[in-house]
């Protein structure tokens, strides 16, 4: 099935705050789908207060991208996902992955326990997931979106979630349309494709720093678009065709320069 375009916005708190709720309040004027804040513990504020005041404020649907697993326990990431999902009248999108490279470091700096073996890290997201279920209950139901690559993950998120990213780097087109192709047909899901890199600009808190942009572009990796907004149309269209993307996700800085792509794309 063809699902329609929607567009998401990773949004960190980078400025004063009343500048970053102005920004939040300029991406849903623009049509934005969703704006989503990463976790990343002491260099932003936890995300459920964030995706509150956004939620307060906007009429935009609001995610986390995402929860690391092992920063917390199962019940806890269930409790506030749900929590989310009821004061914002069901407009949260709970984002969660094992853990981005160099947690273990963050953990050990936060004198929290190690880093649990990746089919714990799983283990964990399961119990999660299988705890907001029962949060909700039977009328209710929070979207769960999953970052995942290896195929146990894959088999996790094919059964238990709603939204479906890959965790990309240089992977190139070729591999990134095998990868969706044999994934849709395993389960009926919305593909999202985070874009870090726009031009060869990185976005804050979606990619490293220092992600080589000039690799990316070789590579033709899924990771990159055009920052000319006719471009990135055509080419978002094109991720859609052939791979099945339909939930594309950009970092704040591009949002205004991005507006047109969502005003052509959102809801065909």
């Amino acid at each position: 099935m063809t699902r329609p375009f929607r567009f998401g916005v990773v949004a960190p708190l980078m400025t004063d705050v009343p500048t970053w709720r102005d920004r939040a309040r300029r991406i849903a004027d623009h049509g934005y789908s969703t704006l989503l804040v990463p976790d990343f513990p002491l260099t932003q504020p936890a995300p459920a207060p964030m995706l509150a005041t956004v939620a307060a404020v906007t009429d935009l649907r609001v995610g986390a991208w995402v929860y690391a697993s092992p920063f917390r326990p199962a019940w806890l990431t269930a409790w506030e996902a749900h929590s989310l999902s009821l004061l914002t009248e069901g407009r949260f999108e709970m984002g969660i992955g094992t853990g981005r490279p160099g947690i273990e470091d963050e953990l050990r700096d936060k004198r929290m326990p190690a880093v649990p073996p990746p089919h714990q890290r799983l283990a964990d997201i399961r119990e999660t997931v299988r705890s907001l279920r029962e949060l909700d209950g039977p009328d209710h139901h929070t979207p769960v979106a999953m970052a995942v690559l290896g195929p146990k993950a894959q088999a996790l998120a094919a059964e238990a979630a709603d939204i479906v990213t890959f965790v990309l780097g240089e992977h190139p087109r070729a591999e990134v349309a095998r990868l969706a192709t044999d994934f849709r047909a395993k389960a009926d899901v919305e593909l999202a494709l985070a874009v870090p890199v726009i031009g060869d600009t990185v976005a804050p808190h979606m990619a490293r720093p220092d992600t080589d942009t000039a690799a990316l572009h070789a590579a033709d990796a899924m990771t990159v678009l055009p920052d000319d907004p006719a471009a990135a149309i055509d080419e978002i269209q094109r991720r859609r065709d052939e791979m099945g993307f339909s939930y594309f996700i950009f970092g704040a800085d591009f949002a205004d320069r991005f507006a047109p792509v969502v005003e052509a794309l959102t809801g065909r």
